[in-house]
């Protein structure tokens, strides 16, 4: 390539040794791009020089030299075609610029394995964030034993629960958010339930639950005092999930806290006698009254790995 741009320069120096214009065609070159011919009038007294500040130089095919301006429509095709054959090679990204954006990726690893045989809602696309809005569940020591004995009681059905991590009440379904959205998402969210308060609920009815593919299955505590208050929570949700065409909440939905899980669908061994065995479990835990009755004192977002708290007034 730097041979082509000498070619261009000796071009420069023959086209300002061109004495008057003529009527005709001239030829534009520039350093960056392919040169083509273009058609020019002219004044015949004007004098042919080079345009440096535009990085290009114009000449015509002179009538007075046309030895000279033969010799300059050669060496610019002889640069096309270095142009076309010499390409200039692109140069790599420093470390420091690609590190500028890693956090903008969730890092996900797909085997099922890793994760005790779940399997994703959707497919995991870069720039796609699983996001979803809750009430976050106090853990309690007593609610902790409580989970044990309902997961210890099940295993005589042979149905092998996983112990849930953290309790939640749900107020979203999980939904893909693109990057760029989250944050104006919990701006808005933050708008919409900025008006309530703190409220109560009691969860202590046992119920099976799966997902919407079947491909897990749930024993959660449903709640049954405090439904309103969550109904009108959802709602301003929801009305946040419509603004970015996002699914909204189920119809008619039961509110729960899930306790346990286990793969696949497997309502017909929990439900039944094994169901009603562990509502008897739940009722005669000591202090259960007491124990399972839940304050809300603030609204989560998870977006991916970043959390946003919303307090209630």
């Amino acid at each position: 390539m730097p041979f082509a741009i000498l070619l261009l320069d000796l071009c420069s120096v023959a086209c300002s040794g061109c004495a008057e214009l003529c009527s005709g065609f001239s030829l534009s070159v520039s350093r960056f791009d392919r040169p083509m011919f273009r058609a020019a009038e002219c004044s015949g007294t004007a004098r042919c020089r080079p345009d440096r500040r535009a990085g290009s130089c114009h000449f015509p095919v002179c009538q007075w030299q046309p030895k000279l301006g033969r010799w300059c429509v050669v060496l610019h095709l002889i640069t096309e075609v270095f142009s076309r054959i010499m390409p200039i090679p692109r140069l790599p990204l420093p470390d420091s610029v690609l590190n500028m954006f890693r956090d903008q990726e969730e890092e996900v690893t797909d085997d099922s394995s890793k994760h005790g045989g779940r399997v994703r809602n959707f497919p995991h696309e870069r720039g796609n964030w699983a996001t979803y809005v809750y009430l976050p569940c106090e853990i309690q020591e007593e609610l902790l034993e409580l989970r044990e004995l309902l997961v210890s009681h099940a295993r005589r059905y042979t149905v092998s629960l996983t112990a849930m991590e953290e309790f939640h009440v749900s107020l979203s379904q999980s939904v893909v958010l693109r990057y760029h959205w989250i944050n104006p998402l919990v701006q808005s969210l933050k708008e919409h339930v900025a008006s309530f308060y703190r409220f109560f609920c009691t969860a202590s009815q046992v119920k099976v639950y799966t997902n919407q593919r079947k491909t897990r299955t749930f024993v959660g505590l449903e709640v049954s005092c405090g439904h309103s208050q969550l109904l009108e929570l959802v709602s301003e949700v929801d009305k946040v999930m419509e603004e970015f065409d996002l699914p909204t909440f189920y119809k008619n939905p039961s509110f729960h806290i899930s306790l346990a899980w286990c793969v696949g669908d497997l309502t017909d061994k929990l439900e039944g006698q094994c169901l009603q065995e562990l509502q008897e479990i739940v009722d005669g835990f000591e202090d259960s009254t007491f124990l399972l009755r839940f304050q809300w004192d603030q609204i989560r977002c998870r977006s991916g790995n970043k959390f946003f708290s919303f307090p209630l007034r």
